[in-house]
């Protein structure tokens, strides 16, 4: 059977076109909740579809960020379907745990997703080393590392994402986004103050 997993992070957000998506899929249940994918924010629709999936059930989305905010996240909630015995598809990025195609892309992420963090755990302490080394024992620490800038960078580059939902994935405010991103205030101004084409 096919459930799916609809979810967007505020109030003012629409389902349709992921519930769209999803029935076209084949599913026949749907579960579907307005709640933010934030680590740690308790997603009850997310939790009643989990508890309904049954053995050689697929769970459905229409994006693989819908699972969670972290790739790591993310990788242990498909692991711990896995050991129950249920498969995954994400509609979008085209994963299907069912598939040996699938299987390997799955397995990608998830390795990549342990060497970012180890990467990351790696330099920070590297930094603080080097911070006892000058005799410092170091003080507020940034906010972003240099790879949350560099996905920052990306994003931003692509003129699809709004800087709102950027700063939500990367964990920080819209003020402390421009902080490091100014001239991204200023292309936001020049977007509200343009007149709307006629």
């Amino acid at each position: 059977m096919l459930v799916g997993y609809a979810r967007v992070s505020t109030q003012d957000q629409n389902l349709d076109l992921q519930r769209d998506a999803l029935t076209k899929a084949g599913c026949e249940r749907l579960f579907e909740e307005k709640k933010s994918g934030k680590a740690g924010t308790r997603r009850p629709a997310f939790d009643e579809a989990l508890a309904y999936l049954r053995p050689t059930d697929v769970l459905v989305v229409w994006k693989l960020d819908r699972l969670g905010r972290s790739l790591v996240e993310m990788m242990r909630t498909i692991d711990s379907l896995r050991l129950k015995e249920v498969h995954f598809r994400s509609l979008t990025e085209q994963f299907d745990s069912d598939t040996a195609h699938g299987r390997f892309a799955l397995q990608m992420h998830g390795a990549m997703a342990e060497y970012f963090l180890d990467l990351n755990r790696e330099r920070t302490m590297e930094g603080l080393k080097a911070a006892l080394a000058r005799g410092r024992k170091g003080g507020r620490p940034k906010k972003l590392t240099a790879a949350d800038i560099e996905v920052a960078q990306a994003l931003l580059q692509t003129g699809t994402i709004s800087i709102a939902a950027i700063a939500k994935r990367l964990g920080i405010s819209r003020d402390t986004f421009y902080s490091y991103f100014p001239q991204a205030r200023a292309r936001s101004q020049a977007a509200t103050t343009s007149p709307a084409k006629g």
